[in-house]
C-alpha cells in the first residue's frame, strides 16, 4: 500500500518534470522563430532570388505555422532525432556528444573542488563559530564571492600561466591523448568556478550545522563522553546535509549551461561555448537540440535531490508514502 502511494508520487513529480521541459522548450521554440533575422536569406546567401528563398523554406519547413513545427519537432525528439544543424549540416546530436564530456568533465572537476573547500571549511567554522579561524574562514569567502569568476579566471591566468608558467593559459587535449595534459588544461577553469561555488556550500552547511549543534540529541551525544569528531560527522552533519544537497544539485544543473564565459575564457568546445556560437549562427536546431539537454539537465538532477532527500532522513520516505 505504502508502496503504490510513494509510486504515485514518483509518477507526479515526473509528469511535473515532463510539464516543464515541454515550457520551456516551446517557450525556446516561440523566441527562436520570433527573432527578425530571416535564416532562408542567410542560408542562401547574398543575390538569391525569392524563388532560391522559397525553395529553402520549403526545405526547413519555414513556411509552416510554429505549432505544427514545434509538434513535428517533438515527434521527432521522441524518437531520438535532433535535426541537423543549419551550419555545419552535421546531426545536432553529433554536436551535442562531441561537446558535452568537456562540461561534464568541466562540473566534475569543478564541484569536487568546490567540495573540498566547502565541507572541512564548513564543518570547522561551525564547530568553531566565533573563533578566530572562523572569521579567517568568512574572510576569505567573502573575498572569493565578491569577484566574478571570469575575474578570478584572468587572475588565475596572471599568475599560473604568464608569471608562473605551470599551466596552460587556454585549450583543450582530449583525454585520449593522456591524463595529465588532459587535467592540465582544466585545472584553471575548475578553479574559477569553483571558487565563487564553494562559498554558498560553506555558508549552507555551517548555518545548518550551528543548528544541528544545539540541537536536544547532540547534547546528550556529548554528556555521554563522544568524540568531537564523531558528534560531528555521524550524529551532526547527516541532519545538517539538507539545503547543502539541494544547493549542490541546482549549482551542478546550471553549471552544464552556465559555464558559458569561462569556456570562452579558456577555449574550451563545451555545451555553454556551443550555444552561444548556435545563437550567432541563428543556428535554431542547434539552439533548440542544446537548450533541450540543459533543461533536461535541470529537471533529472532535482530529481535526484529528491531521491537524496529520502536515503538521507527515512522521515521524508514516511512523508512520501503517507502522501
Amino acid at each position: 500500500m505504502a508502496f503504490g502511494r510513494a509510486a504515485t508520487v514518483v509518477w507526479h513529480k515526473l509528469l511535473h518534470l515532463l510539464v516543464v521541459v515541454l515550457a520551456v522548450t516551446a517557450l525556446t521554440f516561440v523566441m527562436t522563430d520570433r527573432l527578425p533575422a530571416d535564416i532562408a536569406a542567410e542560408i542562401s546567401g547574398r543575390g538569391a532570388t525569392a524563388a532560391d528563398l522559397a525553395e529553402v523554406r520549403e526545405r526547413l519547413g519555414l513556411n509552416r505555422p510554429v505549432l505544427v513545427r514545434y509538434i513535428s519537432w517533438l515527434g521527432n525528439v521522441c524518437q531520438g532525432k535532433l535535426g541537423n544543424s543549419l551550419a555545419t549540416e552535421l546531426p545536432v546530436t553529433a554536436s551535442l556528444r562531441s561537446h558535452l564530456p568537456v562540461t561534464l568533465e568541466l562540473l566534475f572537476l569543478s564541484q569536487l573542488f568546490a567540495l573540498l573547500l566547502a565541507l572541512p571549511a564548513g564543518i570547522i567554522s561551525a564547530w568553531r563559530a566565533g573563533s578566530p579561524l572562523d572569521r579567517l574562514t568568512g574572510t576569505f569567502a567573502f573575498a572569493c564571492a565578491s569577484l566574478p569568476n571570469y575575474a578570478i579566471a584572468m587572475g588565475l591566468v596572471l599568475i599560473f600561466s604568464l608569471k608562473l608558467k605551470l599551466l596552460p593559459a587556454t585549450g583543450y587535449t582530449p583525454l585520449s591523448s593522456g591524463l595529465a595534459a588532459n587535467l592540465q588544461g582544466f585545472l584553471l577553469p575548475a578553479l574559477a568556478i569553483s571558487l565563487v561555488e564553494w562559498v554558498i556550500l560553506m555558508r549552507v552547511l555551517r548555518s545548518d550545522l550551528i543548528a544541528t549543534l544545539k540541537e536536544d540529541f547532540i547534547l546528550l551525544a556529548r554528556c555521554k563522553g563522544l568524540p568531537a569528531w564523531r558528534i560531528l560527522l555521524v550524529h551532526a552533519l547527516r541532519p545538517s546535509m539538507f539545503t547543502f544537497i539541494t544547493v549542490l544539485g541546482m549549482q551542478t544543473a546550471s553549471l552544464i549551461g552556465g559555464a558559458v564565459i569561462i569556456e570562452t575564457i579558456f577555449a574550451l568546445p563545451g555545451i555553454g561555448r556551443l550555444l552561444v556560437s548556435a545563437i550567432f549562427a541563428q543556428d535554431y536546431p542547434l539552439v533548440q537540440g542544446t537548450v533541450l539537454l540543459i533543461t533536461l539537465a535541470y529537471v533529472l538532477i532535482n530529481f535526484i535531490v529528491d531521491i537524496c532527500y529520502g536515503l538521507l532522513d527515512p522521515r521524508v520516505r514516511r512523508g512520501v508514502g503517507n502522501g
